[in-house]
């Protein structure tokens, strides 16, 4: 008869079954429908789950800032298209300018706001009732722990009544440093056994559910926020309503019908460059758009100044200064000498230098429609090419420039067309470039004649009438913005902030002091034990039950006669 390796090794318990006495396959139950959804959201609302999540979200925020996005930058998108026509559609499939409403942004957004729930709620009913629990029996063998000290004192002619006084003293002591405690007592042992440090656990719940109240109030406060942009000419007012934006891009429960009512009037826009000649010239020392606010029902108004980084709060709408330039004043006039267009027009900058591109569109009031391709330089100089361009930002020579184009405008047909941009690819182009003629230059005050005899355009001298903002206008490009959860985000981010501190740095310790007989000696002597033991890292542990031991000993001393003080650690 052949023995096992069960029968013949005393170490192991008599039922072990060795897999090579059997020829049976192991195989494991199967799991089914349901056993697949619930290991699917074990997994899902694991803690390494909830931070991988995590990082994948800030990852996937990256591409935000590295490309423009259409809620903040719709122009800048307009012009990475411009730029990379190739390369614009694809990025475009993958939603990268529309980042952070894109359908895999908002998956992970969503997984990891169901898997923070999901490791929240088993977390902090254990946490409930751990919280209601009294505190772990003291160990039978307090030697065992790391952080363990024991003395030998005299118990006296009643070394039971000692015992019991030492750790009503121990008891006491912790009670009065924070901790919950529990007397254990049994025959011919006593013993308190100590805990506190559930403000680490209560940390870590509050900061994971004040994350999840930041993910709630983007979440929600996204339908209520809109942004727009505005570009302002000095002079000029603005109306906070749908009509009077640039651009505008609200959230999903914003239809533009009930923004705040106010106006907004920029008074004149100030910038300091470095002088000619010296270190930096050229250079952009300070913007400054002095703007007047007024509120319908109100006479009040509000005189105050935006600048970059330094935003304007106007009813919960932030208003922020992103960019800015100069509008020259220019007035066509048909053969009969009517005016058919004058205005402002804003000028984007090309360079550092303010080279500046403009289009005035004629649509009306000559024999075909018109479309004038303009460059302003505040300082012309010219290259070595012969091309023009501005040598230095301020208005030291300003110089406006324009190719005419005739021919279809593309604004008939009702569809919405940029007022920076001209499509030229139907439009015959008469004067500049291969047209034998000589582009129009016009200094301020001046006027030249239209092509075909058509009329007139003027560069307005605005300094030589009764306005008092100079030769050429200045405008600011305006950013409204209106958060409804940013307060809360702010709120919740704090309580998260506060969450996080006490989860790092509260400690979860236990302590026991234990009053035992001592068996080695007389039947009067008593062994006082102390000992610690720490959740995680605690490198306070060990100083702490020496002062437990400490000021335990120093308070028994009157009740407990000569104390010998013999230590074994």
């Amino acid at each position: 008869m052949s023995l096992s390796r069960s029968d013949t090794d005393r170490s192991r318990p008599a039922d072990h079954i060795d897999q090579s006495d059997t020829t049976e396959p192991i195989s494991s139950p199967a799991l089914g429908p349901w056993g697949y959804v619930r290991w699917g959201w074990r997994q899902l609302t694991s803690m390494r789950t909830a931070i991988v999540l995590l990082l994948l979200l800030a990852l996937a925020a990256v591409p935000g800032s590295v490309f423009p996005q259409r809620s903040a930058d719709p122009n800048g998108v307009t012009q990475w298209f411009r730029n990379n026509p190739e390369a614009a559609p694809v990025l475009d499939w993958f939603q990268l300018f529309d980042l952070y409403s894109s359908s895999w942004f908002s998956a992970i957004y969503l997984l990891l706001f169901i898997s923070l729930i999901g490791c929240v709620i088993p977390r902090t009913r254990h946490h409930l009732k751990a919280l209601r629990a009294a505190p772990p029996r003291t160990p039978a063998r307090l030697g065992r722990l790391e952080n363990y000290h024991h003395v030998l004192v005299d118990g006296g002619s009643n070394p039971d009544a000692s015992a019991t006084a030492a750790i009503d003293v121990a008891t006491d002591h912790l009670k009065s440093r924070g901790y919950r405690v529990k007397r254990y007592d049994t025959k011919g042992s006593w013993s308190v056994s100590a805990e506190r440090g559930y403000a680490r656990e209560t940390g870590n719940l509050t900061f994971h559910v004040a994350l999840i109240g930041v993910l709630v109030s983007v979440l929600l406060g996204s339908g209520f926020t809109y942004t727009g942009q505005r570009v302002i000419v000095e002079g000029t007012t603005f109306v906070n309503a749908l009509s009077d934006y640039s651009s505008f891009n609200p959230g999903r429960f914003i239809d533009g019908t009930e923004l705040t009512p106010y106006s907004m009037t920029l008074d004149a826009f100030d910038v300091k460059y470095v002088p000619p000649g010296s270190a930096g010239a050229g250079q952009a020392g300070d913007f400054a758009a002095a703007v007047t606010v007024r509120t319908p029902g109100t006479a009040e108004t509000l005189t105050k100044t935006v600048r970059v980084n330094s935003p304007l709060t106007v009813s919960q709408d932030r208003i922020f200064l992103l960019g800015n330039g100069y509008a020259p004043t220019i007035t066509v006039r048909n053969a009969e000498g009517n005016v058919v267009y004058s205005d402002s027009q804003p000028f984007l900058p090309q360079d550092s230098m303010m080279t500046s591109l403009g289009i005035i569109k004629v649509p009306d009031g000559l024999p075909e429609q018109v479309g004038l391709v303009g460059f302003f330089y505040p300082t012309q100089g010219a290259l070595s090419t012969g091309a023009y361009a501005s040598i230095y930002p301020d208005l030291f020579n300003p110089v406006v420039t324009f190719n005419v184009f005739s021919g279809d405008l593309g604004i008939d047909d009702g569809t919405p067309r940029s007022v920076y941009t001209l499509d030229t690819s139907g439009m015959a182009q008469l004067t500049g470039g291969e047209t034998g003629g000589d582009s129009i230059e016009l200094g301020p005050g001046q006027t030249a004649d239209l092509p075909n005899g058509w009329g007139t355009v003027t560069f307005e001298d605005a300094s030589a009438g009764t306005d008092p903002l100079g030769t050429v206008k200045r405008f600011a490009s305006l950013q409204i913005q209106h958060d409804a959860g940013a307060t809360w985000v702010l709120l919740f981010a704090m309580v998260a902030t506060l969450g996080l501190m006490a989860g790092l740095f509260i400690p979860r310790r236990r302590l026991w002091v234990k009053a035992t007989l001592d068996q080695s000696s007389h039947t009067h002597t008593l062994r006082l034990e102390y000992a610690g033991l720490a959740r995680g890292e605690d490198p306070q542990l060990p100083p702490a039950v020496l002062q437990l031991r400490d000021a335990h000993l120093s308070a028994i001393q009157p009740s407990i006669p000569s104390p010998t003080r013999e230590e074994d650690s």
